[in-house]
Order: C-alpha cells, then structure tokens, then sequence
C-alpha cells in the first residue's frame, strides 16, 4: 500500500498527478505545513523530516522529495509508461531530464520570479538555455522525451504551468501544457485539491 503526504495548494500537487498518472492504489494524508509567508504550521503526523511534502510511504518505507518519489513511482508501475526501465535505452535520459529540471531549469526559473538574478550574464545565458532545451524537444516530439508522455511533463509541466508568467511567449509550450492539462489525471489531481480546499 502507498501513502502520500500531501498539502493542498502546494508544490505536491504535482505528485498528486504523478500519483493518479501511476493507476496505483493509494491513500491520501493530508498534513499542514509551514508556508514562507508564516502561515501554518508543521504536522507531527507529517513523516517528511523537514516537516514538507511531498512524501509517501510504500510498505513501511519513507520517500521524500517529489524527483525521488516520481524516480520511485514510475519504477513502481511500468505498466504506466511513466518511467523508463533499468537497462533500457531510454533510462539514462529520463533520468538526465529530471535531474535538469531540479538543478538547472528550477533554479533559473526561481531566479526569474525572485530577481536573484537580473541582469547577470551567466543568470540570462542559464536561463536562455533552459528555454532552448524545452523548446528544441518540443519541436522533435509532442512531449520532452518525444512521442511518449513520462513522468518528466508531469514534473516539468507543473512547474511550468504555475510559473507561466516567467517565460517567453511560446506556441509549443503552450500547446505542450494544454496537452498535458487536459489529461484525465491530471483533472483528477486538481479535482482532489480543489474539493479539500472547499472543505
């Protein structure tokens, strides 16, 4: 049995669509977390060692950080077609492309939208790599690893849907996230965040 660790209305939710991309059998705990503008508070029946999310729980072990959790979901369900195989020929570059994302693309994005890097040279040459890479797989395939839709858009596409803002404007990104957007999990992920806010 899985457990997830989740808040709603943050980062997690992308997990939250990593988890209902998987088809696994899962249970939701949902925990409060201490947010950067001082509101909330961390959880004690939160697992996550720093008190955030996401995390799960697969037979009594404990996984934190949501690259580590998509690397371990996709493995746990290939028939998913999330992940790519150990040995396989796509292994290496899947797990390239979310390593990227978490050291380079989040950096530079971050540093976008928090101006820890205006007008630094290696900042723009970072960040306009970082469009170049998305927008070169775009144009090869209608996903980043080509034809076939992985766990690398659930994590990419989240990130960049929900800073949009930070981006240049691009048909092929926007057409690429109103692909991934329209997924049944994924409206299955944003339904479950949307009704336990409500609530």
């Amino acid at each position: 049995m899985l457990t997830f660790y989740h808040s709603p209305e943050t980062r997690s939710g992308r997990t939250m669509w990593l988890m209902e991309e998987s088809g696994l059998p899962f249970e939701t705990r949902y925990v409060t977390i201490e947010h950067m503008d001082g509101r909330g508070a961390i959880d004690p029946a939160n697992v996550h060692p720093d008190g955030r999310v996401p995390a799960i729980v697969h037979d009594g072990v404990m996984i934190s950080e949501s690259y580590a959790i998509a690397i371990y979901v996709s493995d746990l369900a290939p028939a998913s077609n999330l992940g790519a195989p150990e040995g396989s020929d796509e292994r290496g570059p899947f797990l390239a492309w979310l390593l990227w994302l978490a050291t380079e693309m989040e950096p530079s994005v971050f540093g976008r939208l928090y101006g820890g890097g205006d007008g630094n040279p290696r900042s723009e040459r970072n960040y306009n790599q970082v469009i170049q890479r998305l927008e070169t797989a775009l144009a090869s395939g209608p996903y980043l690893m080509g034809d076939r839709f992985t766990a690398v858009d659930v994590m990419a596409g989240a990130t960049i849907a929900w800073a949009r803002h930070a981006f240049p404007e691009s048909a092929a990104l926007d057409a690429w996230l109103a692909r991934i957007a329209d997924r049944p999990a994924h409206q299955r992920a944003c339904a479950n965040d949307a009704e336990t806010v409500d609530a």
